[in-house]
């Protein structure tokens, strides 16, 4: 075999990884992974991949965005709700291995992805009208951004509600909106979305009393109690100028709790802690538009590092849960490495 037919067949079969890259995120027909329809003054979407539970990709995003764009136009809706097909979620969060594989290419979907993403979550974060998610089952990652945007969150027994980007390497998001969320019981939901549908042009305060009535008492009791209890942990033990005095707290506290945190963060990848260290007290100070463009530089950081791919191999394609961070401790995570991440993209910096 020549060189010549050696390259050749390596350029065919990297243009053959790019379109099943494209095609995996792409290959659907319109609209059958995203629905809409319109019940009442209501506009309603489903996200409709239920075997992925759901999981958020570039075909979503690009339909569900203009939808809205064109319901805040619209005088005859008044109200939108988001929800995710089957019973076991509302998104499990973004296609990570297509990310993983674009990456590798050295493929736009990366920058695409997550600025299309980040576009559609200020645009839930800054809607008109009212937005309730129901986020019943599973919501992570990018569902996390569909929901906890939006003006009402609606959670169940069901909900499992998390981001657990450190894990596999990747920085985690940190603008939470105030509003907190109404709790109901699963069995309610098919009662609650056609309460809410039959509102007559309702406002913000219609859509809260209504919500307030299927609120779970107990319930919301139980959760008040818990969250109380675990920020009360989190505060005296998470309360620190670094990473290095977290863990510090952790281990001197020698509680049940403070040694699970311990083994947990000694899992994480360095690097991604202290992104997330530093997201956490630059976020609170900002705004939305303002932490979602600091979260796409950071985006875009973790795509030209290591830790992202590694943890992807380690937790979802090779399965050993056994990944070699580089920097592989805290002491080796440079703050020149920190402030880079954080460094404008200049023109690629993600416009609001």
């Amino acid at each position: 075999i020549t060189p010549r037919l050696i390259f050749i067949s390596y350029r065919l079969r990297s243009a053959c990884r790019l379109q099943r890259i494209q095609g995996h995120v792409m290959s659907t027909k319109a609209g059958s992974e995203v629905l809409f329809e319109k019940v009442g003054n209501a506009g309603v979407i489903t996200l409709n991949r239920p075997k992925a539970l759901n999981a958020l990709n570039l075909t979503m995003i690009r339909h569900i965005y203009p939808q809205l764009k064109k319901w805040d136009k619209d005088s005859e809706t008044d109200l939108v709700i988001i929800k995710g097909a089957g019973d076991k979620g509302f998104c499990a969060g973004g296609d990570i291995r297509a990310i993983t594989e674009a990456g590798k290419a050295g493929d736009s979907l990366t920058q695409d992805l997550f600025r299309e993403e980040y576009i559609l979550n200020n645009t839930i974060g800054t809607y008109q009208k009212p937005y309730v998610a129901l986020i019943d089952g599973i919501t992570m990652g990018g569902g996390v951004g569909l929901s906890i945007h939006g003006r009402f969150r609606v959670a169940t027994e069901k909900t499992l509600f998390a981001m657990p980007e450190t894990g596999i390497g990747k920085r985690q998001p940190v603008f939470l909106s105030p509003c907190g969320f109404i709790i109901c019981l699963t069995r309610q939901i098919v009662s609650l979305e056609k309460d809410l549908v039959d509102l007559k042009s309702p406002s913000n305060s219609d859509v809260a009393q209504l919500l307030d009535s299927y609120q779970e008492q107990m319930g919301f009791l139980y959760m008040f109690v818990f969250v109380g209890l675990l920020l009360f942990c989190c505060f005296r033990l998470f309360s620190a100028g670094s990473v290095e005095e977290i863990m510090e707290n952790l281990k001197k506290d020698g509680s049940a709790f403070a040694l699970k945190q311990t083994e947990t963060l000694a899992k994480m990848s360095p690097t991604s802690l202290k992104l997330t260290f530093r997201q956490i007290q630059e976020g609170a100070r900002m705004s939305l538009q303002a932490v979602l463009v600091m979260e796409y530089r950071l985006s875009q950081a973790c795509m030209r590092g290591n830790d992202f791919y590694e943890g992807v191999r380690a937790v979802l394609i090779d399965k050993d849960q056994s990944p070699k961070w580089k920097p592989s401790t805290l002491s080796g995570v440079s703050e020149q490495a920190i402030e880079e991440c954080f460094s404008s993209l200049g023109e690629r910096d993600l416009k609001l």
